[in-house]
C-alpha cells in the first residue's frame, strides 16, 4: 500500500519534517534535485541540453538545484526564470543565488533554441488559481517544443487535489514526485499531463499520512499475495462461505452468471443464485457448480430461508426494477443479518427508498457508477466527477456503508478509513457485464470473512488487474466481461499457498 496525498496534505508532511524531525528545507530540496536527476537518467531522458523552467517558490528552488547538478555532470543546462524576484521563497532565492555564482545561464524570456529536455519547476503542488498571462504563454511554448519533458513533483497547472486543469497545464512524459505521487497526477485529466509517475524518497516519511483519513491510498500488484484471504489445508467448501446472489430477472441470466462465476473465481466455497424461473436452464448449463433457486413472484418465506442460509448476499445484478424486484430488495434489506453487496438495479431501486439503509444493521457495500451515484445523492454526474472525493466522503458519513464509486479511477470509501484510489485497469474493461464481475468478486471475498472495506478495495483492484491481464491477452477492443474473470484467475495464481 502507498499514499496519494494532495498538495495541502503534502505541505503538512513537509512542515512536520522540517519542524519536528529537524531536516532543513534546503536539505529536502537538495535531495529532491538529486533524485530527479537520478530518475531522469534511469528513464533514459537525454539531459545533454536541458532547459529548466523555474518559478519563485520551492518547486522553482528544486529546479535551480537540478540545473546546477546537471551542469556539474557536464551537461549544458540553462534556466528560464518564469517567476518574480519579489516573490522568491527563501530557499528558492538561495538556490538561484548559487546558480548565479556558478555562472549558470539564467534567462527571463522565451529562448529561440532547441533542447533535448524541458524540466518544469514552475508551480508545484500549491497552485490553486487558474494560470494566465506570462505563465500561460510560457507553458504553451514549453508544450510546443519537440523534446522530452519532465515535471518536478506535479505538472504545472494540474490541481494536486482534483486533477483539474487550472487554465492550462504542462504535458510531461515523466513526473518525478517527492515522497509520494500526488493524487491529482493520477486523476483525469491530470493523468494525461503527468505521463509516467515515479515517487522518490527525500526524507519525508509517508507514514505521516497514516492518521489522516482524508489521504488516499492505493495498491500495487506486489501487494496482492498479502491481501488475499488465507487458504488452509484443513478446510472444506463451508470454510469459504455460502454466497446468495439475488440476481438476474427474465432475460438477464448473463448478469447472474457473471457475478456468480466471479465469486467462485476468487475463492467462495458455495454459490446459490436466486433468480427468475426463466433463467434456470441456461444457468444450470453455464454454471453447474452453482445452486439454482427460482421465483415466479415474490415469496417472503423462501427469501427469508435463503437469507438465513447465506454468509453474504449480493443483490441487484440484472435484477430489473419492476414490482417483484423492488419487493426483493426491500425484503432483503429488512431481514439480512450478514454482509450485503448492492449493485446495478439494486442501487436504482434503493435510490427511490434511501430510508431502507436505515434498517440495516449488517455491513453494506454499494457499487454505483457515476450515474447511479447521481441518483443516490442528487448531485449531477459532472459535479460528482469534479468533487468525487468530497462527495463520497460526505455520503459515507451520512450512510454507514462502504461505497465503491466506479469510474476510470474507482474510489472506495468507508467513514473513518482512507479513500482507496484504484490506479489499475484500462479502457478495454468498458463493456457490458464488467460491473457484474466486480460485484461477484467483492461478494466472493466477503464470503471468506474479509471485512467490508477490505474486500471492496481488494475486489476493485483485483478486477482492474484482471482487466489489465485481459487487455494484454486480447487487446483494447475485444475483451469481454468473462475475460476479466480469466484475468483475475491469473492474478490469483500469484498467491503463495
Amino acid at each position: 500500500m502507498r499514499y496519494l496525498p494532495n498538495g495541502t496534505q503534502m505541505s503538512s508532511a513537509d512542515k512536520f519534517t522540517i519542524e519536528e524531525t529537524g531536516i532543513p528545507s534546503l536539505v529536502l530540496m537538495e535531495r529532491a534535485a538529486l533524485k530527479t536527476v537520478e530518475i531522469m537518467h534511469v528513464n533514459g531522458i537525454d539531459t545533454s541540453r536541458a532547459l529548466v523552467v523555474c518559478g519563485s517558490g520551492n518547486n522553482g528552488g528544486d529546479g535551480f538545484a537540478i540545473a546546477r547538478l546537471l551542469t556539474e555532470e557536464g551537461m549544458e543546462a540553462q534556466i528560464l526564470f518564469a517567476g518574480k524576484e519579489s516573490s522568491l521563497s527563501r530557499e528558492c532565492g538561495i538556490q538561484k543565488k548559487i546558480a548565479e555564482n556558478l555562472g549558470i545561464s539564467i534567462i527571463t524570456e522565451i529562448p529561440a533554441r532547441e533542447y533535448t529536455v524541458i524540466i518544469d519547476a514552475v508551480f508545484g503542488v500549491g497552485l490553486s488559481r487558474e494560470i494566465s498571462g506570462k505563465y500561460k504563454d510560457i507553458i504553451a511554448w514549453m508544450n510546443e517544443q519537440k523534446c522530452q519533458k519532465v515535471a518536478v513533483d506535479i505538472p504545472s497547472g494540474v490541481s494536486s487535489a482534483t486533477g483539474k486543469i487550472l487554465g492550462t497545464a504542462f504535458y510531461a512524459d515523466l513526473t518525478v514526485a517527492m515522497a509520494c505521487v500526488k493524487v491529482g497526477s493520477e486523476m483525469y485529466p491530470g493523468k494525461y499531463c503527468a505521463g509516467k509517475t515515479v515517487a522518490v524518497p527525500i526524507g519525508i516519511d509517508p507514514k505521516f499520512f497514516s492518521t489522516d483519513e482524508e489521504v488516499c491510498v492505493t495498491y500495487d500488484r506486489c501487494d496482492i499475495p498479502e491481501l488475499l484471504p488465507a487458504r488452509k489445508p484443513d478446510s472444506h467448501k463451508g470454510s469459504y462461505g455460502k454466497v446468495l446472489m439475488i440476481t438476474g430477472s427474465r432475460g438477464m441470466a448473463g448478469a447472474a452468471y457473471l457475478s456468480a462465476k466471479a465469486a467462485y473465481a476468487v475463492g467462495a466455497g458455495l454459490v446459490q443464485i436466486y433468480t427468475a424461473e426463466e433463467n434456470r436452464t441456461v444457468l444450470q448449463q453455464l454454471l453447474p457448480e452453482a445452486i439454482i433457486s427460482c421465483y415466479h413472484e415474490y415469496d417472503q418465506e423462501k427469501l427469508s430461508a435463503l437469507l438465513d442460509w447465506a454468509d453474504v448476499v449480493c443483490i441487484g445484478c440484472g435484477l430489473g426494477t419492476g414490482e417483484t424486484s423492488a419487493r426483493l430488495l426491500e425484503g432483503t434489506l429488512s431481514r439480512v443479518n450478514v454482509p450485503c453487496i448492492i449493485d446495478a438495479d439494486g442501487l436504482n431501486l434503493l435510490s427511490r427508498n434511501m430510508h431502507l439503509l436505515e434498517k440495516i444493521q449488517s455491513p453494506v457495500v454499494l457499487t454505483p457508477h457515476m450515474k447511479e451515484m447521481s441518483r443516490l445523492t442528487g448531485y449531477s454526474v459532472s459535479e460528482i466527477s469534479d468533487r468525487r472525493l468530497e462527495i463520497i466522503s460526505e455520503f459515507t458519513k451520512k450512510y454507514p456503508t462502504v461505497c465503491v464509486l466506479k469510474d476510470s479511477r474507482t474510489v472506495v470509501k468507508e467513514n473513518g478509513r482512507h479513500p482507496f484510489f484504484n490506479l489499475a485497469g484500462n479502457s478495454a474493461m468498458a463493456k457490458a457485464g464488467a460491473g457484474d464481475v466486480l460485484a461477484g468478486v467483492i461478494t466472493g471475498l466477503s464470503a471468506q470473512g474479509m471485512p467490508a472495506y477490505e474486500c471492496a478495495a481488494l475486489g476493485v483492484f483485483l478486477h482492474a488487474c484482471g482487466g489489465d491481464n485481459a487487455k494484454e491477452e486480447k487487446g483494447s477492443y475485444s475483451v469481454f466481461a468473462r475475460d476479466l474473470i480469466v484475468g483475475i484467475e491469473k492474478c490469483m495464481e500469484e498467491k503463495i499457498i
